[in-house]
């Protein structure tokens, strides 16, 4: 596969943006301060709604401790499972591994590497929230990753909605 990226210093450089290129399976990396809620719920979402045809990588400019409890439960409830998240830090070599970025609340923080779209969704922070305020960041987040999905692979055959 042809790079066509200008980041060719190193030979990880050039393998990411292979990666890139990838029609059948783009990388998207969702980055938050923590990477305990939003970029979590984005990345699992993406991951369960995408089978296979997306790779969701999630990392924090300042990563915590743990995924929020409160972020975790709810999503536990809608069949979704977090016990393999672990807040990572966020890198530009994450970053030059994706087609896109998605910021969540980072945006001035994140690393940036030509050749990869960025784009702010300013979603609430559901860390320390409610129940009913989580659940609210969940479903904002899933409109969002739902069209993203159909945006970068028009063919999708989305599965219905967890908050169906």
């Amino acid at each position: 596969m042809t790079d066509t990226t200008t980041d060719t210093a190193t030979d990880s450089a050039t393998d990411s943006a292979s990666t890139r290129e990838t029609p059948h399976a783009p990388t998207v990396v969702f980055a938050c301060i923590r990477n305990g809620g939003r970029s979590v719920i984005s990345r699992v979402l993406t991951e369960h709604y995408a089978g296979g045809r997306v790779v969701a990588l999630s990392a924090g400019t300042q990563p915590g401790e743990h995924i929020h409890p409160e972020v975790a439960d709810a999503l536990a409830k809608l069949g979704l499972d977090t016990s393999a998240e672990t807040p990572t830090k966020l890198t530009r070599e994450t970053i030059e591994a994706s087609v896109m970025a998605i910021t969540l609340g980072c945006g001035e923080e994140c690393p940036y590497v030509p050749g990869v779209t960025y784009v702010d969704w300013p979603v609430a922070d559901p860390g320390g929230q409610d129940e009913e305020t989580v659940r609210a960041v969940i479903a904002d987040i899933d409109g969002r990753v739902r069209r993203l999905l159909v945006e970068l692979v028009p063919d999708i055959d989305l599965p219905p909605s967890v908050l169906a």
